[in-house]
C-alpha cells in the first residue's frame, strides 16, 4: 500500500522544508513541489491535502508567482500559510493591500475554536507573522476564524471547499501550537490515517535498493558524515557483500575520527577502503591561505583518489555501473531539482566528474530529511556518535585553520577543537547545534611560568538554531568557558601551544557560522 501523501507547493518560502518535515511529523508523508505545477500532475499524485507555503512577494505584482485558479475547485482539502492565503484569497476572487501596520515576530491571535484548525484549542494563542500585505476583502464563501490588532482575517476558512488560510507560520516554533494545527488540517480536514513511519520506509528502501541493483556491485564515497554512513549502512543491509565503501582519510578530520569511522564499518557486510592521502592532500596544500582555493584543491584532490581507487575496483570486478550517494531531500531541493531555486550545487548532485563511466546513481535516502536520516541510522544500530554528528564541512579542518595549513598547525586544532567538544558533551544546560574550535592567524603574547610566550589564539563557535538559515550565539556560562580555556591553554603543547582563547558572539547573520 502506497503512503498517503501532502503536497507542499513552494512559492519561494524559506519554510517550505520545515512544513514538509512538520508533515511528517505527524506520520504523514509529505513532497515539495514549485507553485505551479500542472492540475494533471496533481491529479496524477492524488495528494489527500495540499499546503501552499509562504514567499517573498506580493501576489498583486505582475510577475508574481501564481498557480491555477482552477487549484481551489480540485475538491482537495488547502491551508496556504503567509503568501500562500493571499494568494488563496487573491485567486478566488478577494482583495490582498498592503497593511497600514505590518506584522513582524510573534503575536497575540484570537482564534475561532469552532473552526477543524483550531480544535482541541484555546482561542487565545501566539502566531509568528512577518507580513508587509494582508487580505482586505474576504473572498465569497470564506469566513474569517483568527485576528490579530491589525490583521482581522489572520486566518480563513471556507467550509463548503475545505479551504484554509493562516496569515501566521503555523510550521515555526515560535507558533506555539503550530504543529497542533497542521495535524488538526491533516487528520480533522483531510482524512489521514498516519501511515508514514520510518520502520515502513527502511523496509521499502531496502526493496528499491535490491530491485535497481540486483547482484552488481556498488561503489560509494564515505565521508564519515550522518548522510553517507546512513547510506553505506542502509546498502549493506539491503546487498551485502556488493558495497565498496571508499574512505578518503585527507588528514583533515577532527581527532581520532578516522579510526572511529573504520571501526563504526568494522562488522557490516561490505568492502571498507580507507585510503590514507594525509601527505598527499598537505602537499597539495603546502602555502595555500585562501579558503576558496583550499576548497577547489581539496575538492579536486578528493575526485583523484576517489578515481584511483574507482580504477582499481573496475580491474579487480570489472565495470562496475552503479554510484551511490547519501544524497537526501534538502540537497535535491537547494540544487534546483523541482524548479526551485538553486540556492548551491550540492556535492552529491554534481560534484563527481561525468567521466567516471559510472551509469547509474543509486540514493536511496533522496527523498529523505536530515532527522528522518538519523532515525533510520538508529534503527540500523549506528554508533550514537554518528547518529549526533554535528554539521562538519566538507573540506574539514581546513576552513578551521585561518591560514596556512600545516600538520602541526592541524593538530593543535585537533587537540584544543577535541577539548571544547568533550566539555560540551558534559555541559548540563540546552546543547548547541553545531560548536567547534578555530585555530586563527593571530598570535599573542602570553606567560607561561616565569617566561613571556608568543603562541597561538584559538577562537571558540557555538551556535543555536533549527535551521542552519540564521542562528545565535550559546550564552554559555563564564565558569563554563573559563574552565574550557584553562584547559585548552594547560594541556595543548604542541606547536607553541595557546596562549589565549576567545569566544565569538556573533550570529547568523552578520556572520556565518563557519569562520571561512
Amino acid at each position: 500500500m502506497e503512503n498517503q501523501l501532502v503536497l507542499v507547493l513552494d512559492f519561494g518560502g524559506q519554510y517550505k522544508e520545515l512544513i514538509a518535515r512538520r508533515v511528517r511529523e505527524c506520520k504523514v508523508l509529505s513532497q515539495i513541489k514549485p507553485g505551479n505545477l500542472p492540475l494533471e500532475e496533481i491529479r496524477a499524485l492524488s495528494p489527500i491535502g495540499i499546503i501552499l507555503t509562504g514567499g517573498p512577494d506580493s501576489v498583486y505584482r505582475d510577475g508574481a508567482p501564481r498557480c491555477n485558479p482552477a487549484l481551489f475547485d480540485l475538491g482537495i482539502p488547502i491551508l496556504g500559510i503567509c503568501y500562500g492565503i493571499q494568494l488563496m484569497a487573491f485567486s478566488t476572487g478577494g482583495t490582498v493591500s498592503p497593511c497600514s501596520v505590518s506584522e513582524y515576530g510573534r503575536t497575540a491571535v484570537t482564534v475561532n475554536t469552532d473552526s477543524p484548525i483550531f480544535s482541541g484549542l484555546t482561542a487565545q494563542q501566539i502566531g509568528l507573522m512577518s507580513h508587509t500585505d494582508q487580505i482586505s476583502v474576504l473572498p465569497e464563501g470564506f469566513v474569517s476564524i483568527a485576528q490579530t490588532e491589525n490583521c482581522p482575517n489572520a486566518a480563513i476558512w471556507n467550509p463548503e471547499k475545505r479551504l484554509f488560510g493562516t496569515q501566521f507560520h503555523p510550521e515555526v516554533e515560535n507558533t506555539p501550537n503550530g504543529t497542533q494545527m497542521i495535524r488538526n488540517f491533516l487528520y480533522q480536514v483531510c482524512g489521514a490515517r498516519g501511515d508514514y513511519d520510518m520502520r515502513d520506509v527502511e523496509q521499502r528502501l531496502l526493496a528499491q535498493i535490491r530491485a535497481q541493483v540486483g547482484k552488481e556491485h556498488v561503489i560509494l564515497g564515505l565521508s564519515g558524515g550522518v548522510d553517507s554512513s546512513v547510506c553505506a549502512a542502509l546498502l549493506a543491509k539491503a546487498i551485502p557483500g556488493q558495497l565498496h565503501a571508499i574512505f578518503v582519510d585527507h588528514g583533515l578530520m577532527r581527532k581520532n575520527e578516522g579510526d572511529e569511522v573504520e571501526a563504526a564499518f568494522a562488522n557490516r557486510d561490505l568492502d571498507f577502503i580507507r585510503v590514507n592521502a594525509e601527505d598527499r592532500f598537505l602537499t597539495k596544500l603546502a602555502g595555500v591561505t585562501e579558503p576558496e582555493r583550499k576548497r577547489k584543491i581539496i575538492g579536486e584532490e578528493f575526485i583523484r583518489v576517489f578515481e584511483d581507487q574507482a580504477k582499481r575496483l573496475k580491474e579487480q570486478y570489472g565495470r562496475i555501473r552503479f554510484l551511490a550517494q547519501g544524497t537526501i531531500y534538502p540537497d535535491v531541493i537547494e540544487s534546483g531539482a523541482n524548479n526551485s531555486a538553486n540556492i548551491k550545487s550540492h556535492h552529491n548532485v554534481g560534484g563527481l566528474p561525468k567521466n567516471m563511466e559510472f551509469t547509474d546513481l543509486v540514493e536511496p535516502l533522496r527523498g529523505l530529511f536530515k532527522d528522518e536520516v538519523r532515525a533510520l541510522g538508529r534503527q540500523l544500530k549506528l554508533p550514537k556518535a554518528f547518529i549526533e554528528r554535528q554539521p562538519f564541512p566538507g573540506p574539514g579542518l581546513a576552513v578551521r585553520v585561518i591560514g596556512e595549513l600545516t600538520r602541526e598547525r592541524l593538530d593543535v586544532l585537533r587537540e584544543a577543537d577535541a577539548i571544547f567538544r568533550e566539555e560540551v558533551r558534559r555541559y548540563r544546560g540546552r546543547k548547541p547545534d553545531q560548536y567547534f574550535a578555530v585555530l586563527t592567524d593571530t598570535k599573542s603574547v602570553g606567560v607561561v611560568g616565569d617566561f613571556r610566550a608568543y603562541s597561538n589564539v584559538v577562537a571558540l563557535r557555538a551556535i543555536r538554531t533549527t535551521d542552519f538559515m540564521t542562528g545565535v550565539y550559546v550564552p554559555f556560562s563564564h565558569a563554563f568557558l573559563s574552565r574550557v580555556a584553562t584547559r585548552i591553554v594547560n594541556e595543548v603543547k604542541i606547536g607553541g601551544g595557546v596562549s589565549r582563547v576567545v569566544y565569538d558572539i556573533t550570529g547568523k547573520p552578520p556572520a556565518t557560522i563557519e569562520w571561512e
